[in-house]
């Protein structure tokens, strides 16, 4: 189970990691940030960027040390990351790197209530979903060819996770694609029949009838579906 951390916005772990190599002002974190692409592997706010850099020094995982200023500009504050900061980071990295956690990405919310899209359309919207992803991979490809050439294996290996989930999304789409475009898929006839002319499927039928019987039931009851598929757990 995920620990509750002292700085809980994810920002703060690539702020961490890069004050691990050095010490810093908060623009030349941000900087560094940027050109090694960490707003790829992790959805920046940087509106919250110096909200997260107060909460880390605040919270003592990284201390002010001085000041620095070039030309005209201001007196820019240097942090350094504390003990307690490189515990935080690696406490936080060996979480998320050993305990899967379940995520809700978007693509699979609306697989989730797809149905109430007729077959047709979605087999158009999956096709047009394929091809982006496709040219997206081969984007991919080309950055991360780029980025091997000057950076070690180590710092690209987010990368080449997203390219692989990537992949393996757009052989999903292109296998139901293929069920869907050649009729092969399991209740697609009563899918499409139900867009054409509002006739519930006998199956969605039946299981209303038992959601029926479970609301009905006394509360915390719970009562077995008959002649039919066993209830699933609730999550």
């Amino acid at each position: 189970m995920a620990k509750r951390r002292r700085v809980g916005n994810l920002l703060a772990l690539p702020v961490l990691s890069t004050l691990s190599e050095r010490p810093m002002y908060p623009y030349e974190i941000a900087s560094t940030m940027r050109r090694r692409g960490k707003d790829a592997s992790v959805k920046i706010n940087w509106g919250s960027f110096y909200t997260v850099v107060r909460n880390l020094e605040k919270h003592g995982l990284i201390k002010a040390t001085g000041t620095v200023r070039q030309g005209n500009q201001p007196d820019r504050t240097v942090y350094t990351i504390t003990p307690e900061g490189r515990a935080e980071l690696t406490d936080w990295l060996r979480e998320l790197v050993e305990v899967p956690e379940r995520e809700y990405p978007r693509f699979e919310a609306a697989l989730a209530d797809i149905a109430a899209l007729d077959p047709r359309d979605f087999t158009v919207l999956l096709r047009r979903r394929l091809e982006a992803l496709d040219a997206d991979l081969a984007e991919q490809d080309r950055q991360l060819a780029e980025a091997r050439a000057w950076l070690p294996e180590l710092l690209v290996i987010e990368a080449d996770y997203h390219r692989t989930l990537c992949a393996a999304e757009a052989a999903w789409v292109r296998a139901l694609l293929a069920r869907l475009e050649d009729g092969t898929m399991p209740g697609l006839a009563d899918w499409a029949r139900f867009h054409e002319t509002g006739e519930v499927p006998r199956e969605i039928d039946w299981l209303h009838e038992q959601e029926q019987r479970l609301d009905e039931a006394a509360p915390g009851a719970e009562q077995d579906a008959e002649d039919g598929p066993p209830d699933e757990e609730a999550g």
